[in-house]
């Protein structure tokens, strides 16, 4: 069984799925940070998160710092959901990474965290030309 027909088991789609994920290791992220975090549009994160409330997972609350925008947190609901989306991760990576010797997973994240910052790197560039083209 794959991670989403597992997560699906849980009812969730694998939007939701990743959504949850996000909202859970960055509590209180915005719309727009959850956005950017999944990779879409910040209309297509709304409404994962409408959904989501509505289904009692997740809450909005007044950000603080910004009173335009909402901040996003699990809720107590979500937990044991969380518990067992985590469960079916420690499965799937007992199987994705075994075999590997601990100095070896050591070096894979090394390696992962720094193609994670050449794409955001690479994403911001890219974003400024298309604005700098857009202004001209």
């Amino acid at each position: 069984m794959s991670f989403d027909q597992g997560a699906e088991a849980c009812g969730l789609t694998r939007a939701q799925w990743t959504l949850v994920a996000v909202v859970a290791r960055y509590p209180g992220a915005t719309q727009r940070t959850i956005a950017e975090a999944l990779e879409v549009r910040e209309i297509t994160a709304g409404r994962l998160v409408d959904r989501l409330c509505d289904e009692g997972l997740l809450r909005r609350d007044e950000n603080p710092s910004d009173r335009r925008a909402y901040s996003v947190y699990l809720t107590s609901a979500a937990q044991p959901l969380l518990d067992r989306l985590d469960e079916l991760a420690k499965v799937h990576e007992g199987w994705i990474f075994g075999g590997f010797e601990p100095e070896e997973l050591e070096k894979l994240d090394v390696l992962l965290d720094r193609i994670s910052r050449n794409l955001s790197e690479f994403r911001a560039q890219r974003a400024m030309e298309t604005q700098r083209a857009a202004a001209k």
